[in-house]
Parts: structure tokens; C-alpha cells; sequence
């Protein structure tokens, strides 16, 4: 943003808060003397906008397109209808057939087909209408592009971005609302990502356009429509994020460990705990899954002592149980003055019936319980 614009930004933001005096001497100063009378008055500038999800994810994407002529997206009605969720809506009128590529129903086909354009040079990203879709085509995905850089002992790169909706809706029914994080996080050779806020989705999916390796990128259905505020940098072209944790909220008497739609419910039961109890609860959001943060994890832990696994999944073999492992096996255990517990969803093919699906996942009272049976509360 030029200085002209941020200026006017200020001055914009100075008036809605009906500080007249102040936005008076604004209009007269120069840059630098506007600048020095807002810090000298304690008014911070408005840096932020909102944003929903799905657009974070288009506006990502078109940029990365922009970016660079190699990337394209392929998948089933990305073009001509602009994505089953409207992710890729406006991108086929803007790029055209050549870069925004409609298939037929066959994920096998599509997938391969991205795969060998990818190790020819070319950066793909793939859509799946659903993740459950995926299994389709876990061939191409695990045995081409995860091991193929390695087996080539590193001569042969395979950058592919595969993405689309993961995990439960609502009312989909079992073969369209499994969680495939544990999945593919147990496959050398991928990356997992697992984006939250509108913030998440824009800067770890340019990371991911950008990686030379493969990445498996999982959003949430539910969270497409949701709203969330964004900073002035999120919205660079340049802007990326690393794949690290992000401490959602802080807290010093127990650690919350979750992604994507869990986030949310571990905030509001964090609130709760706060405004009911006066327990501090720090929520970490894991933000990737593959690589695992698992320092910042133990970080917390150090300062809490307690810790709670919250996701989707089912309990066995899942998120929660790598991470409970790995912190086993480091110096965090010596710091617990707990049983780490895990929330998790239940060990049933989901349910189709609206009273069961609910039932099936965690929600922010299932969190509550749990931080008050790990704190001895009840």
C-alpha cells in the first residue's frame, strides 16, 4: 500500500471515531508528522479487513496464477461451473481453458494426469470435490508424487498441490465425511496442511503453489462461508506463512492442541473455562499436520502442564495420538502433572441422522468436560 493510501486509510479510521481535533491536525501534517500525531494520541491504524474463507482461497489462488505461467488447476467443474464450493469461481474467464482445466468424473485419470504434468516441470493444483474422492487416486498420490523425488535420488521434483474439502459436513453420510489428515500425514514425502482462518488459507496455500514438494492441502466445507479478519500484510502477493503452529489464544494452565473447525470450538470452550472457572486455557492451532510443530506443542506444555488433543478423526491411530507420542518421548513429559487426554470423534462410520452426527464429533461442551476431568474440576 503507497503512503498516500495508507494516509488515507488513517485519516478514514480518524474520523469514524469522531475525534475531530485530531483529524483536523491530520489534514494539515505531512506523512511522517500524521504518523507521529496518531502514535502521540494512542490511535492505532485500522490494519485489518475481513474476509470469508473461500475467498481467501481464490484470491490465493488467482495470484499464484499470476504469479507464475506454470501453475494451472485441474479438477471435476472447477472451470465452467467455478468449483462445486465456489473456490475457483471468476478463474476461467480470467485465465482461461488452458490454465483452468474442467475433467470428466474420473479422479484416477485427472490426478495421474496432474502428476506427470508436474514431473515435467509444470505446477498443478489439483481439486477434489471431496477428499473422499481422493481415494480414487491415493496411487498417484502416494506412490508417484510422494516418493518419486526420493527414489530418483533427488534428481526428479514433483511440486502438486492437492486440495479440496476434508472431513465431515453436514448430513453427508459416512463415505463423505471422513478426515484423511492421519492419512496422509504418515506418508514421507508430503506435506499436510490444515488452514483455519481466512489468514491460514491465503498464506499456507501460496506456500503450498510454491513448495517444490508435494502438498496435500485439507479445508473444511463448514468454514468456506465463515468470516475472518485479515491483516494489511496477509493481503500482499508476497505473503506466505510457514508451517508452524499459531498460538490462537494464550493461556498458563492448560494446552489445547486442534486444527481447522476445532479451532473454533476450542476457543469458545476456552471462554468458557475463562469466564466460568477463571481457567486459562492456551489454544494452539496446529495449522500443519506434516511436518508437526511438535516444539511449539511442547513449548506450551512446559508453561501449562496439562495438554488436550482435540480433533475429527477417529481415535485410533489419529492426529491426537501422534502427538501424545511424540511429546512421551521428548523432555515435555517430565512437565505434565496430567494424563494428557484426547477429544476425538467417535469410533463409528458417521452417521447420516442429524441427532447421531452430532453426537459423532466434538463440540465446545465435549471440550469443556474434558479440561475440567484433566484439571480434577469434577
Amino acid at each position: 500500500m503507497s503512503s498516500y493510501l495508507r494516509l488515507s486509510h488513517a485519516t478514514s479510521q480518524l474520523i469514524r471515531s469522531s475525534n475531530r481535533s485530531i483529524v483536523s491536525k491530520a489534514f494539515k501534517a505531512n506523512h511522517a508528522n500524521t504518523l507521529n500525531l496518531i502514535q502521540k494520541n494512542g490511535i492505532r491504524m485500522a490494519s485489518t479487513k475481513s474476509m470469508t474463507v473461500r475467498d481467501a482461497l481464490n484470491s490465493a489462488i488467482a495470484e499464484e496464477l499470476d504469479r507464475d505461467d506454470d501453475v494451472f488447476v485441474i479438477g471435476e467443474e472447477v472451470a465452467q461451473y467455478n468449483g462445486a464450493y465456489k473456490v475457483t469461481r471468476g478463474l476461467l474467464d480470467r485465465f482461461g481453458e488452458r490454465r483452468i482445466v474442467d475433467t470428466p468424473i474420473t479422479e484416477y485419470g485427472f490426478t495421474g494426469l496432474a502428476v506427470g504434468a508436474a514431473l515435467k516441470g509444470l505446477k498443478p493444483i489439483v481439486e477434489f470435490m471431496s477428499f473422499n474422492f481422493s481415494m480414487q487416486a491415493i496411487d498417484a498420490v502416494v506412490n508417484s508424487a510422494a516418493k518419486t523425488h526420493y527414489m530418483s535420488g533427488g534428481t526428479q521434483k514433483c511440486q502438486i498441490v492437492f486440495r479440496g474439502p476434508n472431513g465431515s459436513a453436514v448430513g453427508v453420510a459416512a463415505q463423505h465425511s471422513q478426515d484423511f489428515s492421519a492419512w496422509y500425514g504418515s506418508i514421507p514425502g508430503l506435506k499436510v496442511l490444515v488452514p483455519y482462518s481466512s489468514e491460514d488459507a491465503r498464506g499456507l496455500l501460496k506456500a503450498a503453489v510454491r513448495d517444490p514438494n508435494p502438498v496435500v492441502f485439507l479445508e473444511n466445507e463448514l468454514l468456506y462461508g465463515e468470516t475472518f479478519d485479515v491483516s494489511e500484510e496477509a493481503l500482499s502477493p508476497d505473503f506466505t506463512l510457514p508451517y508452524t503452529a499459531k498460538i490462537e489464544r494464550p493461556g498458563k494452565d492448560l494446552t489445547l492442541v486442534t486444527y481447522t473447525r476445532n479451532v473454533e470450538f476450542s476457543l469458545k470452550a476456552a471462554e468458557i473455562m475463562q469466564k466460568e472457572f477463571g481457567v486459562e486455557v492456551e489454544v494452539i492451532n496446529l495449522r500443519s499436520i506434516r511436518p508437526l510443530d511438535i516444539d511449539a506443542i511442547i513449548k506450551s506444555v512446559k508453561k501449562t502442564n496439562h495438554l488436550i488433543t482435540v480433533e475429527s478423526t477417529f481415535p485410533q491411530f489419529g492426529v491426537g495420538a501422534e502427538i501424545i507420542a511424540q511429546l512421551m518421548e521428548s523432555e515435555g513429559f517430565d512437565y505434565l502433572d496430567a494424563p494428557i487426554e484426547r477429544v476425538t470423534g467417535a469410533d463409528v462410520p458417521t452417521p447420516y441422522a442429524k441427532e447421531l452426527e452430532d453426537f459423532a464429533f466434538p463440540d465446545p461442551e465435549t471440550i469443556v468436560r474434558a479440561i475440567k476431568n484433566t484439571l480434577s474440576m469434577e
